[in-house]
């Protein structure tokens, strides 16, 4: 067997605890929130430990049948991803479905996040949309990344490209997401 050599070398991103702190507790910068110190430095500890500990798939379950190891602990959000992932696939492969087309508004201004009005780009994506709605036999979904930067909570994370270094390091879907140990 060929022996593979595993190139590393990137710096460091692990963070102390003091700077680890600093970070957490800067979500709650508004001074609504001073009365409730005590609560929130418990809460940065527990965060400093899973952070520190590394708890990136804190839920998990045995991966059951049907899996090369049905024993394997697994997360049970992956779990709940590859089910959406099944279930989206029987869709698109049955034949008396609607072709769906995905509209992407990539502009992530909204009249939420500046001042002035919605962004010609969303215009236009709403505009393709009600063409595809109109047409025979076909289904348009919206996938506006403004909402990335006008709703709380909203995150996509990048592909982290795993098959440009080793295809087998690469799956459907990413179990690199979401990583509880990093927020």
């Amino acid at each position: 067997m060929v022996a593979i050599k595993v190139r590393k070398g990137m710096p460091s991103v692990k963070l102390g605890k003091a700077q680890f702190k600093l970070r957490f507790l800067a979500r709650f910068y508004d001074p609504d929130f001073e009365p409730l110190k005590n609560e929130i430095d418990k809460i940065a500890e527990t965060a400093w430990m899973t952070y520190d500990e590394y708890h990136k798939s804190p839920r998990v379950k045995k991966a059951g049948p049907g899996f090369t190891d049905p024993n394997y602990e697994i997360s049970t959000e992956w779990l709940a991803a590859r089910a959406d992932i099944q279930t989206a696939e029987r869709r698109q492969k049955n034949r008396k479905s609607a072709s769906r087309i995905l509209i992407v508004n990539g502009s992530s201004r909204s009249d939420q996040t500046c001042p002035g009005e919605m962004s010609k780009t969303y215009r236009l994506v709403m505009m393709a949309k009600e063409v595809v709605d109109k047409a025979h036999g076909f289904e348009a979904e919206v996938l506006d990344l403004s909402r990335l930067t006008s709703e709380y909570g909203r995150v996509i994370y990048p592909c982290k490209a795993c098959v440009s270094t080793a295809q087998p390091l690469c799956h459907w879907p990413c179990s690199c997401y979401p990583n509880h140990a990093l927020g």
